[in-house]
């Protein structure tokens, strides 16, 4: 199992005791309505599912716990796995009382560190095109729009979304970061 640990946050694996936090942290439409795999409404059964299938996950991935206030509250997920054809891409949620507080890029960062260890060159991410938050956070976090746009289903909607296309090489990613040491 992998684990992380930034300043502010905690990043591990999701337990099956953590379902009930997941579903107040997730069970928000402003946030699912930005997913592209999780249904709405949110329910406890759904969040006993995501984690109980945790085991034999492709890519790192991620509960994200807060621990600035001196206790450990669950406020996202994150992580790096197939989608459609594309092998390494990253998705990411914040609860929204954790939303404009640089969690995401912290987050982010640390996961892209582990795809890096595990060999992984190239990974992509995207944003619905009535998201803008969200491509703030790809581009701090290195990643480049790539010019493209597609159309991803979201089934906390259920329609198809326009949007915005990124990749990141993780290699010139580490040499930047020595360039910068």
């Amino acid at each position: 199992m992998m684990f992380a640990r930034t300043e502010r946050l905690t990043l591990r694996p999701g337990w099956i005791e953590d379902a009930p936090a997941l579903l107040a942290a997730i069970g928000h439409e402003a946030v699912v309505r930005n997913l592209s795999r999780v249904p709405w409404p949110y329910t406890l059964a759904d969040a006993e599912a995501f984690v109980g299938a945790w085991q034999g996950d492709p890519g790192p991935l991620f509960l994200i716990f807060s621990h600035d206030s001196g206790r450990c509250n669950l406020i996202g997920g994150i992580g790096i796995g197939p989608l459609g054809d594309q092998p390494h891409v990253m998705g990411y949620w914040l609860t929204p009382s954790a939303w404009g507080r640089g969690y995401a890029v912290e987050a982010g960062r640390a996961v892209l560190d582990f795809a890096a260890t595990l060999g992984i060159e190239q990974v992509v991410a995207g944003h619905y095109v009535d998201n803008p938050a969200s491509g703030t956070v790809l581009r701090k976090l290195g990643f480049a729009a790539t010019g493209t746009r597609s159309s991803i289903h979201s089934r906390g909607r259920g329609m198809d979304v326009e949007t915005i296309d990124y990749a990141i090489d993780l290699a010139d990613r580490r040499y930047d970061r020595r360039l910068a040491a």
